[in-house]
């Protein structure tokens, strides 16, 4: 089968054109009829709320390039950096709303049809959007939470984040003294293998899988899609670039995540 496409460009303001239109219906039908969907989110979903993707060209990661799960285990002057960049860019993730990608998948959730929802994203911005926390997936960890790499103790960030502000800059585990950081996953950190594992039985169990908002260029997030593809389960994809698995896919639609959702949305039958 080949896909329906609809191309645009990132900075296209007319992307809705009758190409995209079908592609919306397309996606849509195939909703109507699904029972296990789940949803695969990036950056691209959280974009809208003003959070960067940080691996784009001018992202935050072509000015400052990220520190490595190794480098931030074995050097002091590493974690001085992590922290000193966190207490930079902390303003974004206490700043941001939910904008209309996330609460229209929240929507599909009410409806019934949402199996699972993976995301990429830490930013916890699908559970205040109304997601129910025990459907979301965030394979990458939380901003929202301190983690110890020590003994895995959780803490609020903003309990370790004042400590940083207060003058220490490099916070160890009140409980062991292990080294303190986000419970996100930076580069060289192994994916918490039980948050693998359940995204990886939503794949397999699915009967649709819709990719929204991330390049699929990322492992082990981007071989999701491919264990669904496997027992011949529908793949949509909406992004604004092309992707790895465009060639495998139903549907394609090039449109920005929170205007092309509510779209979609509308265009099903009413409950």
């Amino acid at each position: 089968m080949h896909p329906s496409v609809h191309p645009t460009s990132p900075a296209s303001e007319e992307w809705e054109t009758p190409a995209a239109r079908t592609a919306i219906l397309d996606i849509a039908e195939f909703l109507a009829d699904a029972r296990r969907l789940v949803v695969l989110t990036g950056a691209g979903v959280s974009t809208e709320s003003g959070i960067p993707d940080f691996r784009s060209p001018g992202g935050v990661w072509s000015r400052v390039p990220p520190t490595s799960y190794r480098a931030f285990m074995s050097d002091p002057a590493a974690r001085r950096d992590y922290w000193r960049l966190r207490r930079e860019l902390r303003g974004l993730a206490t700043s941001a709303r939910p904008n209309p990608a996330h609460t229209t998948l929240a929507a599909l959730e009410r409806r019934g049809i949402l199996a699972g929802l993976i995301t990429q994203n830490f930013d916890g911005l699908h559970q205040a959007a109304g997601s129910s926390p025990d459907r979301v997936i965030e394979l990458h960890g939380t901003t929202h939470e301190a983690a110890c790499q020590s003994c895995g103790a959780r803490s609020p960030i903003e309990a370790v984040q004042a400590r940083v502000d207060a003058g220490d800059d490099d916070p160890r585990c009140p409980a062991c003294g292990g080294f303190l950081k986000a419970a996100t996953i930076l580069f060289g950190q192994p994916i918490p293998p039980a948050a693998l594992a359940a995204a990886q039985a939503l794949a397999r169990d699915c009967d649709l899988f819709l990719v929204v908002g991330s390049s699929l260029r990322v492992i082990p997030a981007a071989r999701l899609p491919l264990l669904a593809l496997d027992r011949g389960t529908p793949l949509l994809i909406l992004n604004l670039e092309p992707t790895p698995l465009d060639v495998r896919a139903d549907v394609i639609l090039r449109a920005p995540a929170g205007q092309a959702l509510p779209r979609i949305l509308a265009a099903l039958p009413a409950d």
